[in-house]
C-alpha cells in the first residue's frame, strides 16, 4: 500500500449523520490512544422530514444544513483526513441527485460518505467492542436508529454475523403513531411488525447464538435511564422492565403525555416507536437481560480513523479476502497494480490524481480487476463490477465502493462513459483517469508474463496521452503495438487522445 506523505493529525474527529440526530465527537491521540475532548449532539429528525418521493423536505434541510454549519465551524481548522462523517438509513434514501449530498458537505466543509447497512452494523460493533473491556464472550450488539435496526454477532473486536433491518425509532413512529396517538392495539400492531421484520434472520441471531446481549444508541439508552428511574431494573434492560415500560407507554395515551423520569423532550416524539421497535428484537430473539454501551458508531469511526493513520486499513485486509476467496491470481494482480502506480506517478500532478485514496482505489481496482472471472470469462467486467457493487465490503462507503466497481467496469473493452455519471460529480473526471490507467496495465500485462516490462514514459495533459516506449520495442512486440492500435479507438470513442511511440 502506498505511504502516504499527510503528516499524521494529534485531534481527529467523527460525525454521525443518523435518520434522528446528528452527532460529532472530537478526540485528541495520545500514546496511541484516543482521549475525548468534545461531545456536540443536535435531534435533527432528517428521517421524519423524507416525504413519499425520498426527497427532504426544506425545513428538514434546512435543520440539517444549519446542524451541519455548527459542525462545521467546530471542525475548522481539522484537515480532511483528521474527520470522518458518514450518513446512514436516511441518507441512504435519499433520491435527488447528491443535491442534498453537496449543500451538506459545504455546509460540514468535509467529503460525507454514506454507508450500506452492513457497514454502519460494523462500525458500530466496533465502537462498541472497544468498551467492553477485554471480553471475549460471544456476543450480540443491538443498534437501534431512527430509521433502521442493525443487529450484529461478533466476539473480540472481529463481527461474525451482521443484518441491518428496515426499522426505527422515527419510521415506526411515523408509520404506528403518526398523530402522537398511543393505544394497545397500536403497540400491539408495531411490536408484531418488528418481529415481522427480525423474522427472516431470527434463527441466526436468537439466544442460542451469543452469550451477551448489548445494545447502543439513544434509543436503548434512553429506555434504560428510564426503566432504572422508575426502579424496574438495576442494570441495563431486563424483559420484566421493558413490558412496565411498554405499558406505561400505553398507559400515557398520547406522546405528548409521556412524563417519565429519565426522558428528555427530545426523545418524546419517537420514543414509543423506539419501544416497539425494542419490545420486537427482545420477544424474536429470546433476550432476557440487555447491557447497555454508551459507545456507538460514532466511536467507532473514531477507532477506524486512528487504525488507518496507525496503517490499519480495514479495506487492505477486505480486498485481500477478496482475492482469496475468488481464487485471484496474485502475481497477475500484483503486475497490473505495480504498472498502474508507476503510471499514476508520472501523470499526477498534470491530471490532478495526488489524492492518496486515488493511488489506493487504482491499486485495488488492479488486484481484483478479475474478480469477474469467477463467474464466467465472458464479459467477466461486467460480472466483477458487480460483484464489487453489490458484496459486504468491510470499510468502504458506498461511494468507493461505487468507484472501485466502476474501474474494473471499464477496465477493458469499450470505454463506458455515460455509466460514469452514476459517481459523484466530483469523483467522475479522476475515475475515468484512473480507469484508463488501470486499462493500459492491464493491456501491457496481457501476455501474463513474469518478466519485467520496459520503462514506459506517460505524459497526460487533459485528454491527450503520450506513451513513450524504448527504441525499437514496440517493433519487437507487434501484438501490443496491435493492443495499442485498438486501445486508441476505445478512448478515441470517449473523448481521449492516445499516442506512442
Amino acid at each position: 500500500m502506498p505511504e502516504s506523505q499527510i503528516t499524521p493529525p494529534h485531534t481527529i474527529a467523527a460525525v454521525d449523520l443518523g435518520s434522528n440526530s446528528f452527532h460529532l465527537i472530537v478526540a485528541q491521540i495520545e500514546n496511541g490512544q484516543l482521549q475525548i475532548i468534545d461531545r456536540l449532539k443536535e435531534m435533527v429528525r432528517l428521517g421524519a422530514g423524507l416525504d413519499n418521493k425520498k426527497r427532504l423536505t426544506d425545513e428538514a434541510q434546512e435543520r440539517a444544513l444549519d446542524c451541519l454549519s455548527r459542525f462545521g465551524q467546530r471542525l475548522r481548522d481539522l484537515p480532511q483526513h483528521a474527520v470522518r462523517a458518514v450518513g446512514t438509513n436516511t441518507l441512504r434514501q435519499i433520491r435527488d441527485g447528491g443535491e442534498f449530498l453537496h449543500k451538506a458537505e459545504e455546509a460540514l466543509n468535509h467529503p460525507i460518505e454514506i454507508v450500506a447497512g452492513h457497514e454502519e452494523a460494523r462500525l458500530v460493533y466496533l465502537g462498541v467492542a472497544h468498551g467492553l473491556a477485554g471480553s471475549e464472550e460471544k456476543r450480540l450488539v443491538v443498534d437501534i436508529g431512527g430509521g433502521s435496526t442493525e443487529l450484529i454477532i461478533g466476539a473480540g473486536m472481529e463481527t461474525l454475523d451482521r443484518e441491518s433491518l428496515f426499522m426505527g425509532c422515527v419510521s415506526f413512529s411515523q408509520r404506528f403513531f403518526p398523530d402522537g396517538r398511543i393505544t394497545q392495539q397500536l403497540m400491539d400492531a408495531a411490536v408484531i411488525a418488528g418481529r415481522l421484520e427480525v423474522r427472516p434472520v431470527q434463527t441466526v441471531y436468537d439466544s442460542d447464538q451469543w452469550e451477551l446481549a448489548v445494545g447502543s444508541s439513544g434509543t436503548i439508552r434512553s429506555i434504560r435511564d428510564v426503566v432504572q428511574a422508575q426502579g424496574w431494573s438495576d442494570k441495563g434492560i431486563s424483559r420484566k422492565s421493558l413490558k412496565k415500560l411498554r405499558k406505561a407507554v400505553v398507559d400515557a395515551g398520547k406522546a405528548d403525555n409521556l412524563k417519565l423520569e429519565g426522558l428528555s423532550d427530545n426523545r418524546r416524539p419517537v420514543f414509543a416507536g423506539g419501544v416497539a421497535v425494542l419490545s420486537a428484537v427482545f420477544k424474536a430473539l429470546d433476550i432476557d437481560q440487555m447491557r447497555v454501551s454508551d459507545l456507538a458508531l460514532r466511536e467507532g469511526l473514531l477507532f477506524e480513523l486512528l487504525g488507518s493513520i496507525q496503517h490499519h486499513d480495514v479495506r487492505e485486509r477486505t480486498v485481500d479476502t477478496l482475492v482469496q476467496r475468488y481464487g485471484l491470481d496474485q502475481e497477475q494482480g500484483k503486475r497490473v497494480a505495480h504498472t498502474a502506480l508507476m503510471l499514476l506517478e508520472q501523470v499526477s500532478d498534470s491530471w490532478k490524481l495526488d489524492d492518496p485514496e486515488l493511488q489506493l482505489m487504482l491499486q485495488w481496482s488492479a488486484l481484483l480487476h478479475e474478480i469477474g472471472v469467477a463467474i464466467s470469462h465472458d464479459s467477466y467486467h461486467k460480472h466483477g463490477a458487480y460483484i464489487l457493487a453489490h458484496a459486504d465490503l468491510a470499510g468502504f462507503s458506498r461511494q468507493s465502493q461505487g468507484v472501485l466497481a466502476m474501474l474494473v467496469r471499464a477496465h477493458r473493452r469499450k470505454f463506458p462513459t455515460p455509466l460514469f455519471g452514476d459517481l459523484a460529480k466530483e469523483v467522475r473526471e479522476s475515475s475515468k483517469r484512473l480507469a484508463i490507467l488501470l486499462r493500459l496495465s492491464v493491456l501491457l500485462h496481457r501476455g501474463r508474463s513474469s518478466r519485467r516490462k520496459p520503462k514506459l514514459g506517460i505524459m497526460a495533459e487533459k485528454n491527450n496521452i503520450i506513451l513513450s516506449f524504448p527504441a525499437d520495442w514496440l517493433e519487437e512486440h507487434p501484438l501490443t503495438t496491435a493492443e495499442l492500435e485498438r486501445e486508441a479507438k476505445y478512448l478515441d470513442s470517449a473523448g481521449y487522445f492516445l499516442s506512442y511511440s
